[in-house]
């Protein structure tokens, strides 16, 4: 069974940093893509950036581009997103997922972590 625990959400100042986690368990994740999305109140979840497990290849939305960084650590189990210069509108939950490689919807989610960042 699957299990993604994102952790590291929490209340910050606009230009602060915070590092994300989200540990991952239940099966090899080699072949799985890991991908970061976020909901403002109010509004749809959005894709923040994928990670390939496999080869770390990233990509990013383009609203974070430069300020965010997505990584994993393979003996961890765990991929990180490290959002730095953060804005007001960066508030949201942030949600990990993860995919197959060969699939182009996520299957399996975490439970989210808020993250708020104030003015």
């Amino acid at each position: 069974q699957v299990q993604l625990v994102e952790s590291g959400g929490g209340l910050v100042q606009a230009g602060d940093s915070l590092r994300l986690s989200c540990a991952a368990s239940g099966r090899t994740f080699s072949r799985y893509v890991m991908g970061w999305f976020r909901q403002a109140p109010g509004k749809e979840r959005l894709p923040v950036g994928a990670i390939s497990w496999s080869d770390g290849d990233t990509h990013y939305a383009d609203s974070v581009k430069g300020r965010f960084t997505i990584s994993r650590d393979n003996a961890k189990n765990t991929v990180y997103l490290q959002m730095n210069s953060l804005k007001p509108e960066d508030t949201a939950v942030y949600y990990c997922a993860a995919r197959y490689t060969s699939r182009s919807t996520f299957d399996y989610w975490g439970q989210g972590t808020q993250v708020t960042v104030s003015s």
